[in-house]
């Protein structure tokens, strides 16, 4: 069995109110089973304020999760807020990690992004390590430097293929300055921190990204590229494939294509997957926040409010459709579907809410980059298979 609760806050200098919110939504004392975990999001304002520190002292349990500009349970969505989803349990067992610095550069392959993320996970489950976990949350910093996708592809490796779900950090300063990882109280700028759900535990995972009708016509041939630098298209300089497309000047400034994403198709039985363009480097190549694989299928998307709404609302819909005995929702949204909302901010948190309708409790919040599963069709056996995938523009939704 596994129950989730929620609780949040919007005093951000008033520490004991803080505390008394939480500890008066939660009930600890009455709700909490045998083992348990915490699932934060919220405003920098509550980390720098020491808020969030405050509260993680009082908390007889772990804490993980990350800035966000914007969260929402039911009933409740703001900026300027704290939100805390729980999960307890007597079948269930919990274990969390944090890495070292993310941040390079790095002396050898060991000391590597993938090296140092390896190693962390590979020390916190010396313990266990005949067991894979059924689940992995997994929270990081935005750090343009990094490729999300690495993040992906080391853990799913390291964790024998276990379902990876979590998001980057994402704040609303101009510059990104203050999107930290939390653990326990502190923040990080550099850091990963994971929470291992260990059990019979059987997640289901659902997506909202563009529909295909927004995609433009004019595919293209992801020909060199390395990690998430996008170096050549159809054989041509990037540089010149944004001038064929009209877009020479966009691409110019940072992250003044947020709402024209790539989508990018890995041709592997997946669909296409959605990467952001953050802006050129010193030789003209193309700066995205994911992996762009040669040989992949590039597509240029348009987003648009209604479509934010309109794949947001199918995504909600089929995952209530089959909730069961499901427990709780966790719920992350690219911050690219928010600025897309233009002067309706709140406007995808609000169905999310209305469509949710108390059926179960949940937590969503805004996100610097996605990571959940996506299905591959087998299709001589008709069968489906999850891949740990690194998104951007997307929400992505995770029912327990």
């Amino acid at each position: 069995m596994l129950r989730v609760l929620t609780a949040s806050t919007e005093n951000i200098d008033d520490l004991d109110a803080a505390i008394n919110d939480i500890k008066t939504q939660l009930d600890m004392d009455n709700t909490l089973l045998k083992n348990t975990v915490g699932i934060i999001a919220c405003h920098y304002e509550f980390a720098n304020a020491g808020t969030v520190k405050a509260i993680c002292g009082v908390l007889p349990f772990e804490v993980c999760g990350t800035i966000s500009s914007t969260q929402g349970l039911a009933g409740v969505s703001a900026n300027l807020l704290l939100t805390l989803m729980v999960l307890t349990s007597d079948d269930l067992s919990f274990k969390t990690l944090l890495t070292s610095s993310l941040r390079g550069p790095f002396p050898s392959e060991k000391d590597s992004v993938a090296g140092t993320i390896r190693e962390a996970y590979t020390s916190a489950v010396s313990d266990r390590a005949d067991m894979k976990p059924s689940l992995i949350f997994v929270y990081a910093p935005f750090m343009p430097e990094n490729s999300g996708d690495e993040y992906v592809n080391v853990l799913t490796d390291v964790s024998g293929g276990a379902p990876c779900f979590g998001t980057l950090a994402v704040d609303d300063t101009v510059t990104f300055s203050e999107c930290y990882l939390l653990y326990n109280g502190e923040k990080y700028r550099d850091r990963m921190a994971m929470i291992l759900v260990y059990g019979d535990c059987k997640p289901r995972f659902f997506l909202a990204a563009i529909s295909e009708n927004k995609f433009f016509d004019r595919p293209a041939l992801i020909t060199a590229s390395a990690g998430h630098i996008l170096k050549e298209v159809n054989g041509r300089p990037v540089s010149e494939y944004f001038e064929s497309m009209g877009l020479t000047k966009a691409s110019e400034t940072s992250y003044a294509m947020t709402s024209l994403p790539f989508m990018v198709d890995y041709n592997d039985g997946t669909p296409p997957v959605s990467k952001v363009f953050i802006g050129l480097n010193e030789d003209r190549y193309a700066i995205c926040a994911g992996a762009m694989p040669e040989g992949s299928t590039l597509y240029l998307g348009v987003f648009d409010k209604d479509d934010v709404l309109l794949t947001s609302r199918k995504a909600v819909q089929e995952a209530l459709s089959g909730i069961g005995n499901s427990s709780g929702m966790l719920i992350y949204s690219c911050i690219s579907r928010s600025m897309t909302l233009g002067s309706e901010l709140f406007a995808e948190i609000k169905l999310v809410q209305e469509e949710i309708g108390g059926k179960l409790p949940f937590l969503m919040a805004y996100s610097g980059g996605e990571i959940c599963p996506t299905l591959i069709k087998q299709s001589a056996a008709k069968e489906e298979t999850a891949i740990n995938r690194f998104h951007n523009n997307t929400l992505i939704l995770c029912i327990l």
